[in-house]
């Protein structure tokens, strides 16, 4: 893929991938030109108050940080004045069509690797203070403007009992004012701190990067339901011991033995990484729809319209197996082919010809409330 994309400065993919990701920041004025965001600061505060979605607000008084997590009342954002103060909402991809359809530019990073979309409000002056991220980052500005200092400082020692990690000593090497529609690549442990020069709106493009610690004990956890061991421990041998609370060479041995027939196989953290990654998150919920259509005029209206992803469905797919909210399902080459496609597009166009396989996982997902026919104007579930 050679094309230079505006919204990244000109920049093939390649270029990009090869001389910055995960390696050095990249300012790009109006990557997406026009772009002055996606919904107002009263939209914002709506999703905020909603149940199901994730939301924090933060406030700095006489040099104090403070956090609490939503939802909110739709008062609280009334009482906050002109004080220092940031309202962050995760997750907007999940529950703005729009929103969705802005990730859709990132596409050239796995999806995979892909978190959500935040977006934040701040008043003049607010931010969340200096901080790191684990995870790389595109901050695309929206309304009004915010001003970023960054750093490749190594020093992340942290304000003790502060509820954000923010950095105690931040030393700004370089800083922008960004403007809607400008944005700001970050990658890992990069040091910044943004600063709303007026009212203003921030979108946070993030990327999961899970550690190796995580990954490892939830494919422990992973194995643990796929082991199966018949026998039990048995020492029909057993001698006298000088010290009886000593545990046994032969207790060791024999463990030892039986753990270490406990093996797995790419296959196997192929399997777990599809489930995982895909995996909702645990506030997410889906709505099946109240009426289902039939079978058949299910398969009529995806023919009339195409279908599409429910917004917080995630789909990802390895050798012939498509892994959709957690759950796998191993497919014919022909089903998989056409379900890759719909995974990543995050929809199917109408007059397609696809295989029965596929239609009957669509039906079973459209029943479960994962994907939705587009003719049915129901994707924001």
């Amino acid at each position: 893929m050679k094309t230079n994309f505006t919204m990244l400065g000109g920049l093939s993919i390649e270029e990009f991938l090869r001389n910055y990701w995960q390696k050095k920041p990249l300012l790009i004025r109006q990557a997406f030109p026009q772009f002055n965001g996606l919904l107002d600061r009263l939209q914002l505060f709506d999703l905020a108050c909603t149940e199901d979605v994730q939301s924090r607000l933060v406030t700095q008084r006489h040099g104090q940080w403070q956090m609490q997590d939503g939802p909110f009342k739709a008062t609280k954002f009334d009482s906050l004045g002109k004080s220092k103060w940031t309202v962050l909402v995760q997750g907007v991809n999940e529950h703005l069509p729009t929103a969705a359809a802005l990730l859709k530019n990132f596409s050239f990073i796995p999806h995979a690797r892909l978190d959500d979309l935040m977006v934040s409000y701040a008043p003049k002056g607010g931010g969340v203070g200096a901080h790191f991220d684990s995870y790389d980052v595109f901050l695309l500005q929206g309304s009004g403007h915010r001003r970023w200092q960054i750093s490749a400082q190594q020093d992340h020692t942290l304000v003790e009992g502060a509820p954000l990690r923010i950095l105690q000593r931040f030393q700004s090497e370089q800083e922008w004012v960004l403007a809607p529609g400008d944005m700001l690549y970050l990658p890992p442990h990069y040091a910044h701190n943004g600063i709303a020069e007026s009212d203003c709106m921030t979108y946070s493009i993030g990327f999961r990067s899970p550690s190796y610690q995580e990954l490892a004990e939830q494919f422990l956890v992973y194995l643990q339901d796929r082991v199966c061991f018949d026998e039990m421990y048995a020492d029909p041998d057993l001698r006298t011991q000088r010290h009886p609370s000593e545990i046994s060479t032969h207790m060791l041995r024999q463990v030892e033995q039986i753990i270490r027939q406990i093996q797995w196989t790419k296959h196997d953290i192929a399997n777990f990484l599809g489930g995982y990654l895909s995996e909702p998150k645990p506030h997410i919920f889906f709505d099946p729809p109240t009426k289902p259509l039939s079978c058949a005029r299910f398969e009529q209206a995806i023919q009339t319209g195409g279908v599409a992803m429910a917004l917080k469905t995630q789909i990802l797919c390895h050798n012939d197996v498509v892994f959709i909210n957690g759950m796998a399902h191993a497919v014919g080459k022909d089903a998989y082919r056409e379900l890759r496609s719909f995974a990543d597009a995050r929809k199917l166009d109408s007059n397609m010809s696809l295989t029965r396989e596929t239609l009957e996982l669509l039906y079973l997902w459209y029943i479960d409330g994962y994907v939705v026919p587009i003719a049915c104007k129901h994707i924001d579930k």
